[in-house]
């Protein structure tokens, strides 16, 4: 880095999916990133244990989904609060839930993180932050030794549930409180039945046991009539005696690798920014993890933030495109801690909620219910605030099979370098000439659309459009039909919103 007073340009505190995520983002961007994390090594907790639609579509935007294919397994079904979902695979080319370990999603994004060049420091954690004009003073403990202090330009807490960086920002955490405990860990179950799947519900609870590799399942526990302290002790001995209150049995169950407790408790940042610091994944929202939408959301936070704080720092954007981080995620928040909460009182035990099951699972054999709570799992849906009266604006792009010069390619092909594509499909030159002020940060693509409509999740098909602005995250900022008149004054105004100021060319 050039001798401008920083030390880095980002620090992310918290090396998880969404940290490791959105350090990949930002070195794709061009900008100096700084991963501290408390822990001295990956963990190895199972804990997640999935990967929805969107997500491996963003990770096929950047041309590593297989790495994840490869460690997980699909699932053909979903579940909302255990009621099965079908999936339809004409709305992606990743229509189905991936079963994979969070210990092994940490440690592929890990990987590529450092393939990026981004700095990993563990045994490292943020204990103050003092922010000014042009920068955050970040203070640092390595186990019990104060560390120097870290200069950056910006500050990204992705640190958790019990966000350090957040108290210290003085963000707010409202939410509602816990109204029953659970308990999880990785456990060996030697007399599991065999014909054992899915959720068992009881009058005490409900558990789990599901085999995520070899030899070992991930067991959880949940009881309904006791709220366990936020601070209080977990301990191996607790989750075998919740098994035998909720089961009748243990199971056998021996040799603990790990144990945790979580609850239904949810909360929500009320602000996602206070001036050089961020908070993104379970720093900005926590909820009862149902329908495993934490790690995707985490994940879909930096991959919304990354580009932008890019180009903020790259001086590409103005500062205020930082705001439209907060405008667009936190809505996808709160509608995820609603579903939750949802799946929340689905499962309590009791003969009323038996029969509100009863009804709700006669209702999901209707297409247009099980499409929504589809949606509501997969995120595939999300329409984020953009200008413009077109269905594809602010929706994702679908991945369409392109013709261009160099042979057929995927729509998502072209956001592998994270950059903004300007897609240009009617064979007129308009559009390429009303972007030429952004030449040096948006990539032209001329192609021809193999398809004549294109599947839009909760619209249905449409009609390819003639151009079409993708930003990074794979969200469209603005498009147009061919049987319309050239709107250049429509495309200019969205790449000064989401591109930058126009440069002379």
């Amino acid at each position: 880095m050039a001798d401008t007073g920083w030390d880095t340009d980002v620090v992310i505190a918290g090396a998880g999916p969404t940290g490791l995520m959105l350090a990949c983002e930002l070195r794709l961007a061009g900008v100096d990133v700084t991963v501290v994390e408390p822990l001295a090594r990956r963990s190895g907790e199972s804990r997640a244990g999935g990967i929805h639609s969107r997500t491996l579509e963003i990770l096929d935007q950047r041309g590593i989904v297989d790495r994840f294919l490869d460690e997980g397994e699909l699932q053909p079904v979903g579940h909302f609060s255990g009621l099965y979902l079908d999936f339809d695979e004409s709305e992606s080319r990743h229509p189905y839930p991936l079963m994979i370990l969070q210990s092994a999603v940490e440690r592929l994004l890990e990987e590529r993180a450092d393939e990026l060049g981004a700095r990993v420091r563990r045994s490292c954690e943020v204990t103050g932050l003092v922010q000014d004009a042009t920068g955050v003073t970040v203070e640092l403990r390595s186990g019990e030794a104060v560390s120097a202090p870290l200069r950056a330009r910006y500050l990204v807490g992705c640190d958790g549930g019990r966000s350090t960086v957040r108290r210290l920002a003085g963000i707010g955490f409202p939410g509602t409180e816990a109204t029953m405990t659970a308990l999880i860990g990785d456990v060996e179950v030697p007399d599991l039945p065999e014909d054992y799947v899915w959720v068992r519900r009881t009058p005490a609870g409900d558990y789990s046991a599901i085999a995520f590799e070899p030899g070992w399942h991930r067991v959880i526990t949940s009881e309904f009539d006791r709220v366990a302290g936020r601070d209080e002790p977990v301990t191996f001995e607790q989750l075998r005696e919740s098994m035998v209150r909720v089961a009748g049995t243990d199971f056998g169950m021996r040799n603990p690798r790990w144990v945790s407790r979580f609850s239904d408790a949810a909360r929500q940042a009320d602000r996602y920014r206070a001036g050089r610091v961020l908070l993104a994944g379970d720093a900005a929202h926590i909820h009862f993890p149902a329908g495993g939408q934490g790690l995707n959301m985490g994940v879909q936070d930096a991959v919304n933030l990354g580009w932008k704080l890019g180009a903020v720092v790259r001086g590409d954007a103005p500062d205020g495109l930082l705001d439209t981080y907060h405008a667009e995620r936190h809505p996808v928040a709160e509608r995820v801690l609603q579903n939750t909460r949802a799946q929340s009182a689905l499962v309590r035990p009791g003969p009323q909620t038996e029969a509100l099951r009863e009804v709700f699972g006669a209702l999901m054999v209707f297409d247009d219910v099980n499409r929504y709570l589809r949606h509501l799992l997969t995120a595939l849906d999300l329409r984020y605030p953009v200008d413009g009266d077109h269905p594809l604006a602010g929706r994702r792009v679908p991945d369409a099979d392109l013709k261009t010069p160099e042979g057929i390619v995927g729509v998502h092909e072209l956001l592998h370098a994270a950059r903004p594509v300007l897609l240009v499909l009617d064979g007129g030159g308009w559009a390429a000439r009303a972007a030429e002020g952004w030449a040096d940060r948006v990539d032209v693509v001329e192609a021809h659309s193999e398809d004549d409509h294109w599947p839009v999740p909760a619209v249905g098909d449409v009609p390819a459009p003639a151009a079409l602005l993708v930003r990074p995250d794979g969200h469209v900022a603005w498009a147009t039909d061919s049987d319309e008149t050239p709107d250049t004054a429509a495309l200019r105004a969205a790449l000064t919103t989401w591109v930058g100021a126009e440069r002379p060319r």
